[in-house]
């Protein structure tokens, strides 16, 4: 088995003086796969991608990206290691351009021709970010901006990009169109970390499903077992497996 991208191992993680959120939590990112987080509200999913995009550093346990230990790192450091985090709701600037926008997740680069190369490569993943590419980014619907924060994300030719709900606020429909861009991310080569609280959506796009309960991993595995298995279902999907 290949080593994993992103790995975090026996993570114990919280806010200021509180009790700990994250209870030696490990999960664990291979190349070119989609990784769901699902779980109740409260179960430490968001705080994750935080831990490992460096917002908040853990009490215990490593941070590996590509076999590098990165524990402690900022958040700067942290997307220069290959770790990019697509935030909740929308994050685009809406009187910018989509180009102007999508340029920004390429700034630290200095080499034009190796931006004009991700340009390229983003739009190819995303075809509404070149249809749209002069447009204000503010004129476009909720799913295209998210797309546009997507290939923002991309521009730094991440290991791993970290998303944090992007089906939130979005209707069925959009958000079906955004979990299969998340598909077209991994197909060309990147891995994901996703959390999402549709958690049924989410399992359907991803190839491995974590269901996080009051801070650990409670059970993890391939997502369409996960989808099948009745109580797992009852508990944290809200309803009856897949295909029954």
């Amino acid at each position: 088995m290949s080593e994993p991208l992103l790995a975090l191992d026996g993570i114990e993680a919280g806010y200021g003086r509180a009790a700990l959120v994250l209870r030696g939590l490990s999960v664990h990112v291979p190349p070119s796969t989609i990784v769901c987080l699902v779980g109740p509200n409260g179960a430490g999913k968001s705080t994750v991608l935080k831990v490992a995009s460096g917002m908040l550093q853990p009490r215990a346990g490593a941070i590996r990206v590509a076999g590098d230990d990165v524990t402690g790192r900022t958040p700067q450091q942290m997307l220069a290691a290959g770790l990019a985090h697509v935030l909740q709701g929308h994050s685009v600037f809406p009187e910018m351009t989509v180009e102007e926008n999508v340029r920004l997740g390429a700034y630290t680069v200095r080499d034009q021709a190796v931006v004009e190369e991700r340009v390229a490569r983003v739009q190819e993943i995303f075809p509404i970010v070149g249809d749209r590419w002069r447009q204000l980014a503010g004129l476009l619907s909720g799913g295209q901006q998210k797309q546009v924060e997507f290939a923002r994300s991309l521009m730094m030719e991440p290991k791993v990009v970290l998303l944090d709900e992007p089906s939130m606020g979005l209707d069925p429909k959009t958000t079906a169109t955004v979990f299969e861009q998340i598909v077209r991310m991994r197909d060309h080569g990147t891995a994901v970390l996703l959390v999402e609280q549709n958690a049924r959506r989410a399992l359907e796009a991803a190839d491995v499903g974590c269901v996080l309960d009051l801070g650990r991993v409670h059970i993890s595995g391939p997502a369409p077992e996960l989808l099948a298995d009745p109580e797992l279902s009852r508990l944290y999907l809200g309803g009856r497996p897949a295909g029954v």
